[in-house]
């Protein structure tokens, strides 16, 4: 296995705080939008936050199921709830 890995992904505008996300070696499509939180931001769509937490907790279970087949471990579900935190700190919006 080698020890760099790419994976490309386009956004393309499509109207107001809305586009879409794709990747040539995948079939879906991803609608992405700025958070109903901020100005002209767009509830039901899934936003750059959204992706970020979804990121953290999804290498959270492939993680831990490459663990458990490594170690030969049985286990009967996995379950993780995940919850990102956007704040202004000294005038920054951080996670």
């Amino acid at each position: 296995m080698t020890t760099a890995h790419l994976y490309d992904v386009s956004v393309q505008w499509n109207e107001d705080r809305k586009g879409t996300m794709s990747s040539t070696v995948l079939t879906q499509k991803i609608e992405v939008a700025t958070p109903p939180e901020f100005a002209k931001g767009m509830p039901n769509i899934w936003s750059p936050e959204h992706l970020f937490v979804a990121a953290v907790n999804s290498c959270l279970m492939t993680t831990f199921l490459a663990i458990a087949e490594n170690s030969k471990l049985e286990y009967l579900s996995f379950d993780s709830k995940a919850i990102g935190k956007l704040e202004m700190i000294d005038g920054k919006y951080m996670m």
